[in-house]
């Protein structure tokens, strides 16, 4: 599927969505505001995480009291009814995040999706250690090509399997971290895709737009919060152990 079929159809079935459970007309304020790193994620002991470098923020929508996250590179704050949100046009980073941040609460709100709020604290370790044994369980001993630094995932996989990972950061491209090399995931990834049994990516390319070079014919696992209405409304694997 390419990306103007995935989103056209991603757009579709959210306005769908909201016209069944007459939502469209509600003049309900959407509020939303970037999180600070702390609000997104507590206190971790790694400080490698992304949005503790300050590399991503988290902004977060609210419709109704339900909250919904996306992670985003041009954090700011908003708010609108549903019927403006759903019909900007989406021109950068910032408004696709606002939708899809949107998109989530709205889901949480329906009851369409659940955990669509950031683990914090020691939660993310647990959440990858969690991710090893679903793994494990599911797919056996698989070559993982992992998309998207989450330094907790990064290290508990390559303890037990082997891993490829390929990230946006210029800081990180080239790097070792925990003893793997970094690859360019602004190129072409197509090798590390012949590579691998199945992907395990992050719910952010849904809200920067890459996430098509990843929906191939092999297994593909989501992990985080940005994706949760998208996993429901598109049918995609998702894995959140501990978000709220």
């Amino acid at each position: 599927m390419n990306k103007n079929e995935f989103y056209t159809d991603l757009f579709h079935n959210f306005r769908k969505l909201v016209e069944d459970n007459g939502l469209l007309n509600d003049e309900i304020k959407i509020t939303g505001k970037a999180l600070t790193a702390e609000e997104a994620i507590g206190n971790t002991e790694r400080k490698d995480f992304p949005i503790i470098k300050g590399k991503e923020k988290l902004l977060q929508a609210d419709f109704k009291g339900a909250k919904g996250q996306a992670f985003t590179d041009m954090p700011n704050n908003f708010h609108g009814n549903l019927k403006q949100i759903i019909e900007m046009p989406l021109q950068t980073n910032f408004d696709t995040a606002v939708y899809i941040a949107t998109l989530n609460a709205v889901c949480r709100y329906l009851g369409i999706t659940d955990k669509t709020v950031h683990c914090k604290d020691g939660e993310p370790e647990k959440c990858a250690l969690e991710l090893v044994e679903y793994i494990k369980n599911k797919y056996g001993n698989p070559k993982i090509a992992l998309i998207g630094f989450q330094p907790a995932m990064l290290e508990n996989l390559s303890k037990n399997y082997k891993v490829r990972i390929v990230d946006l950061d210029a800081n990180n491209i080239g790097k070792v971290k925990y003893g793997i090399m970094v690859e360019d995931g602004s190129k072409p990834i197509e090798d590390l895709l012949n590579w691998c049994d199945i992907v395990v990516a992050t719910g952010s390319t849904v809200a920067n737009k890459t996430i098509t070079s990843v929906l191939l014919d092999k297994p593909t696992i989501f992990f985080g919060t940005t994706l949760a209405g998208t996993a429901a409304l598109m049918k995609l694997e998702r894995f959140c152990a501990c978000s709220k």
